[in-house]
């Protein structure tokens, strides 16, 4: 059904709660700002190793600044043009190839997955069975398994893996997990290997990154409050589908992630009188306020913001991107 035709020129009335905070975590800025500093120093090409950020808007604005995203080494020629590696994580193999082709690289990698990659070398180095709990192909998982020697991470991926996980030493055991998974399935996980294995190390502090955090607190906040929600993200965007999921589980009738305004399913939200919005992690404001207009022109809204937490984290650039006086 169609939002409803408006009566006596009127559009009908429609409340939007924003969620807060929602959008650009300070790893994805650091990502961002990373290339756009190297095109800045070195000019065009940048090369980008995967999509920087997950998400479309972001890669094409680069894309046209000079950015040119491969998905592994072997498609970049032989270049003095620097190479920048996503916030997402690589390999250790990767870095490692770059050198052999004497590639100029900064590694844009955010700072809560390198330390997920660090706890892991500590758990390899003392010796310990390790687990990952995540999501097979995600890039993020790709680059952490690549941090130790084929077989040394096991992945963990359903509360049922972890039922029938069987150690070779159950005393020895760790496990680390993919910074964008969602608070509760996480859990639900780590609840069953702590169970079944007493012993086992746990992160020293969660994994899981705050921006996911905050950003899933204030959509179970505002999921039960709206007849709908919108999550603006990209499809391959693990952070902006586990929102998606908690709106569902919240109380939301109907949740729909949308790239952007062209992409909304006008059908679906029918006639609604109460829409929650947000956005992934790696989803920039001018999208958010994209699907806003595009509300506009079909409703009367009357907006308001419900706040989970404040964010203050900054994450500096790479130290050769950064401005001399910076990089002291």
């Amino acid at each position: 059904m169609a939002p409803p035709a408006a009566t006596d020129g009127q559009k009908p009335s429609l409340k939007v709660i924003l969620c807060s905070p929602r959008g650009f975590c300070a790893g994805v800025v650091r990502a961002i700002d990373s290339v756009e500093r190297a095109l800045a120093l070195y000019g065009a090409p940048v090369y980008v190793r995967h999509e920087i950020v997950h998400n479309r808007y972001v890669v094409e604005s680069l894309k046209a600044k000079g950015a040119i995203f491969v998905e592994e080494l072997g498609e970049i020629p032989d270049t003095d043009a620097p190479v920048v590696f996503s916030a997402h994580g690589v390999p250790k193999a990767v870095p490692d190839d770059a050198k052999s082709r004497n590639f100029l690289t900064f590694d844009a990698t955010c700072p809560l997955v390198t330390k997920v990659h660090r706890e892991a070398e500590i758990h390899f180095r003392r010796g310990k069975e390790i687990l990952l709990i995540g999501h097979a192909g995600h890039p993020e998982v790709v680059g952490t398994l690549g941090q130790l020697p084929e077989g040394s991470i096991t992945l963990i991926q359903t509360i049922e893996d972890a039922r029938r996980y069987e150690p070779k030493d159950a005393d020895n055991l760790a496990y680390v997990t993919q910074t964008t998974l969602s608070i509760d399935d996480t859990a639900e996980i780590a609840d069953v290997l702590r169970e079944r294995f007493p012993a086992i190390t746990i992160p020293h502090k969660e994994d899981i990154c705050y921006a996911t955090t905050n950003r899933q607190e204030a959509v179970k906040k505002v999921a039960p409050l709206v007849e709908a929600m919108i999550v603006v993200g990209a499809p391959n965007s693990s952070n902006s589908q586990r929102l998606k999921e908690v709106a569902e589980r919240s109380g939301s009738k109907f949740a729909a992630l949308v790239q952007r305004a062209d992409d909304i399913d006008w059908a679906k939200f029918g006639s609604i009188t109460s829409l929650g919005v947000t956005a992934g992690a790696s989803a920039p404001e001018v999208l958010v306020e994209e699907v806003l207009d595009a509300f506009a022109e079909r409703y009367h809204l009357m907006v308001e913001t419900v706040a989970a937490a404040e964010e203050d984290v900054f994450f500096p650039l790479p130290r050769a991107l950064r401005p001399p006086q910076a990089a002291e």
